[in-house]
Protein backbone atom coordinates (compact mmCIF):
# COMPACT_ATOMS: atom_id res chain seq x y z
CA UNK A 1 0.00 0.00 0.00
CA UNK A 2 1.36 3.16 -1.26
CA UNK A 3 1.10 6.07 1.91
CA UNK A 4 -0.36 9.66 0.93
CA UNK A 5 3.41 11.03 0.68
CA UNK A 6 3.97 8.30 -1.74
CA UNK A 7 0.78 9.58 -3.95
CA UNK A 8 1.92 13.36 -3.69
CA UNK A 9 5.51 13.06 -4.71
CA UNK A 10 5.32 10.37 -8.06
CA UNK A 11 2.02 12.73 -9.10
CA UNK A 12 1.91 12.10 -12.83
CA UNK A 13 -1.84 11.68 -14.90
CA UNK A 14 -2.11 8.13 -15.42
CA UNK A 15 -3.39 8.57 -18.76
CA UNK A 16 -2.86 10.78 -21.43
CA UNK A 17 -3.57 14.24 -21.73
CA UNK A 18 -5.85 13.71 -24.75
CA UNK A 19 -8.19 11.55 -22.79
CA UNK A 20 -8.28 13.56 -19.60
CA UNK A 21 -9.17 16.31 -21.53
CA UNK A 22 -12.16 14.42 -23.10
CA UNK A 23 -12.99 13.44 -19.83
CA UNK A 24 -12.82 17.10 -18.36
CA UNK A 25 -15.26 18.28 -21.36
CA UNK A 26 -17.63 15.07 -21.52
CA UNK A 27 -21.13 15.33 -20.39
CA UNK A 28 -22.38 13.99 -16.99
CA UNK A 29 -23.93 10.77 -19.42
CA UNK A 30 -20.67 10.44 -21.63
CA UNK A 31 -18.00 10.34 -19.09
CA UNK A 32 -19.08 6.87 -17.39
CA UNK A 33 -18.05 5.61 -20.78
CA UNK A 34 -14.69 7.34 -20.82
CA UNK A 35 -13.70 6.04 -17.45
CA UNK A 36 -14.55 2.70 -18.45
CA UNK A 37 -11.98 2.85 -21.38
CA UNK A 38 -9.18 2.89 -17.94
CA UNK A 39 -8.45 -0.11 -16.23
CA UNK A 40 -9.48 -0.10 -12.73
CA UNK A 41 -6.20 0.78 -11.03
CA UNK A 42 -5.16 3.23 -13.53
CA UNK A 43 -8.34 5.07 -12.57
CA UNK A 44 -8.21 5.00 -9.13
CA UNK A 45 -4.78 6.90 -9.71
CA UNK A 46 -6.73 9.59 -12.03
CA UNK A 47 -9.06 9.72 -9.50
CA UNK A 48 -7.09 11.09 -6.70
CA UNK A 49 -4.84 12.54 -9.88
CA UNK A 50 -7.35 14.59 -9.98
CA UNK A 51 -8.59 15.16 -6.29
CA UNK A 52 -5.23 16.90 -5.76
CA UNK A 53 -6.36 19.67 -8.08
CA UNK A 54 -9.14 22.69 -7.36
CA UNK A 55 -10.27 22.39 -10.51
CA UNK A 56 -10.39 18.62 -11.06
CA UNK A 57 -12.61 18.19 -8.06
CA UNK A 58 -15.38 17.28 -8.85
CA UNK A 59 -14.56 14.99 -11.68
CA UNK A 60 -12.41 13.02 -9.36
CA UNK A 61 -15.09 12.92 -7.54
CA UNK A 62 -17.12 11.28 -10.42
CA UNK A 63 -14.05 9.27 -11.25
CA UNK A 64 -14.19 7.56 -7.79
CA UNK A 65 -17.66 6.90 -7.68
CA UNK A 66 -16.54 3.86 -10.87
CA UNK A 67 -13.46 2.83 -8.47
CA UNK A 68 -14.02 0.16 -5.67
CA UNK A 69 -12.71 1.48 -2.37
CA UNK A 70 -9.36 -1.22 -2.18
CA UNK A 71 -8.04 0.50 -4.94
CA UNK A 72 -8.38 4.02 -3.68
CA UNK A 73 -6.89 2.87 -0.58
CA UNK A 74 -3.91 1.13 -2.02
CA UNK A 75 -3.32 3.90 -4.34
CA UNK A 76 -3.81 7.37 -1.71
CA UNK A 77 -3.57 5.66 1.65
CA UNK A 78 -6.36 7.85 3.73
CA UNK A 79 -7.11 10.72 0.75
CA UNK A 80 -8.18 7.40 -1.35
CA UNK A 81 -10.53 6.55 1.94
CA UNK A 82 -11.89 10.04 1.94
CA UNK A 83 -12.34 10.07 -1.65
CA UNK A 84 -14.36 7.32 -1.40
CA UNK A 85 -16.45 8.11 1.12
CA UNK A 86 -17.36 11.60 -0.80
CA UNK A 87 -18.02 9.40 -4.49
CA UNK A 88 -20.73 8.04 -2.22
CA UNK A 89 -21.89 10.85 -0.28
CA UNK A 90 -22.51 12.89 -3.71
CA UNK A 91 -24.27 10.19 -5.28
CA UNK A 92 -26.94 9.52 -2.59
CA UNK A 93 -27.85 13.49 -2.33
CA UNK A 94 -28.05 13.82 -5.84
CA UNK A 95 -25.17 13.92 -8.34
CA UNK A 96 -23.54 17.03 -8.99
CA UNK A 97 -22.55 18.39 -12.11
CA UNK A 98 -19.32 18.53 -13.35
CA UNK A 99 -19.11 22.27 -13.24
CA UNK A 100 -19.08 21.54 -9.16
CA UNK A 101 -22.67 21.96 -8.42
CA UNK A 102 -22.15 25.16 -7.50
CA UNK A 103 -25.31 27.61 -6.76
CA UNK A 104 -25.47 30.60 -9.54
CA UNK A 105 -24.85 33.72 -9.51
CA UNK A 106 -26.93 36.19 -8.60
CA UNK A 107 -27.64 40.24 -8.99
CA UNK A 108 -29.20 42.27 -6.48
CA UNK A 109 -32.14 44.15 -7.82
CA UNK A 110 -32.13 46.90 -4.91
CA UNK A 111 -31.28 49.92 -5.33
CA UNK A 112 -27.79 51.18 -4.53
CA UNK A 113 -27.44 53.30 -1.12
CA UNK A 114 -27.33 56.75 -1.08
CA UNK A 115 -24.51 58.46 0.43
CA UNK A 116 -25.05 61.66 2.47
CA UNK A 117 -22.48 64.21 0.48
CA UNK A 118 -18.50 65.06 1.78
CA UNK A 119 -18.96 68.68 3.04
CA UNK A 120 -15.87 70.97 1.73
CA UNK A 121 -14.93 71.52 4.93
CA UNK A 122 -11.86 70.37 5.22
CA UNK A 123 -10.22 71.63 2.53
CA UNK A 124 -10.80 75.17 4.00
CA UNK A 125 -9.36 74.44 6.95
CA UNK A 126 -5.94 72.75 5.06
CA UNK A 127 -5.47 76.49 3.19
CA UNK A 128 -6.16 78.01 6.24
CA UNK A 129 -3.40 76.45 8.37
CA UNK A 130 -0.73 76.53 5.55
CA UNK A 131 0.78 79.67 4.85
CA UNK A 132 0.91 80.50 1.46
CA UNK A 133 4.91 80.55 -0.27
CA UNK A 134 6.05 83.43 -2.03
CA UNK A 135 7.79 82.51 -5.32
CA UNK A 136 10.79 84.33 -6.40
CA UNK A 137 10.30 85.42 -10.24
Amino acid sequence: MFSSRDAYESDFCPVRDELLGEMYRASESGLPRLVESVSPDARARLALFCYRRSHLHSLAVAIAASCNERDLIDNGGRVGSTLYALSRESTVKSSPSLSGGRKPITLSTKPLSVLAPLEDGFDDEVSEAVPAVAVPA
